[in-house]
């Protein structure tokens, strides 16, 4: 197992302080803010320490009220909202400083047999016919941007091949479309709750860049400042965040300085695992 990857299980494993309330650490990267999927994954993890065996995640809804600050813990308030015959609900504050710096509602349901269908898969190229990470760094990074280059050469626990790379030279998607294949950088135990959390963790990626697809622009360009507003996940089908997964992402409306990203995730053979909506603030800095 990489280093990265032992360090996202380090960070999702909160310590327990008392009856429904938990303490997070952030990585010590030199970021200035918390990464928003830490929060969200983070805040999935002491929602399911709080509820009973035989009942997942399908539905989760946060908002980011202030940003996190890495130097200092996270502690985790979970309210057990409802605990019903079919479904169990938690809320979720994240907390530093004294205020409130998140909060997420989570809801919780067992399986149930019914019908079934699913949104096909855009048919797009295999992560196999992409270029790997190695072959990013040896050709396609030394012609992308400096901030591009910086990202794509950290070390990170979930490799990234995007479809479009050539968006972040500039090319336009008017179509608002953007592809990426996403996987956890190395096996992970075999609890499906870990997998969840992981994928909670990774759904924050790249979604708020999405919505500058149409225009060309990234968010890595250094005149643009951008914030995570609010964000929602729906977890459909058992998955592993340990394989390749396809991150469709699509982007209706840039407006007033708010971005607002779509996504459905894939698994390799086409099943439909999950769906994300997320609105950011994709701001514009103002010349001085």
């Amino acid at each position: 197992m990489s280093e990265a990857v032992q360090e996202l299980l380090s960070i999702l494993d909160l310590e327990e302080l008392d009856l429904n309330l938990f303490r997070g650490r952030s990585p010590q990267n030199g970021w200035q803010r918390v990464y928003g999927g830490q929060v969200i994954g983070q805040a999935l993890v002491a929602a399911v320490r709080t509820v009973e065996s035989g009942r997942s995640p399908h539905s989760m809804h946060a908002y980011f009220l202030l940003p996190g600050d890495p130097k200092v813990p996270i502690i985790y308030d979970v309210d057990r909202m409802r605990d019903g015959k079919s479904f169990t609900t938690r809320r979720v504050t994240a907390r530093q400083h004294g205020h409130p710096i998140f909060s997420m509602l989570v809801s919780f349901h067992g399986e149930e047999e019914g019908l079934v269908h699913q949104m096909q898969m855009p048919d797009v190229p295999p992560p196999d016919r992409l270029p790997s990470e190695q072959d990013m760094r040896s050709t396609v990074l030394p012609s992308l941007p400096e901030a591009v280059r910086r990202y794509y050469e950290r070390e990170r626990p979930i490799e990234m091949r995007p479809v479009e790379f050539d968006r972040y030279t500039g090319k336009k998607y008017p179509d608002g479309k953007f592809h990426v294949w996403i996987r956890i950088s190395s096996k992970l135990p075999d609890n499906p709750a870990i997998h969840q959390c992981a994928l909670a963790y990774a759904s924050d990626m790249s979604l708020l860049d999405a919505s500058l697809t149409p225009h060309g622009r990234t968010l890595f360009e250094k005149e643009f400042m951008a914030a995570s507003l609010d964000h929602a996940l729906w977890l459909h089908r058992p998955f592993r965040a340990d394989e390749w997964m396809l991150y469709a992402q699509d982007t209706p409306s840039l407006q007033g300085s708010r971005g607002f990203a779509r996504g459905l995730i894939f698994t390799q053979d086409g099943k439909l695992i999950a769906s994300v909506a997320q609105e950011g603030l994709v701001r514009l800095k103002r010349s001085t």
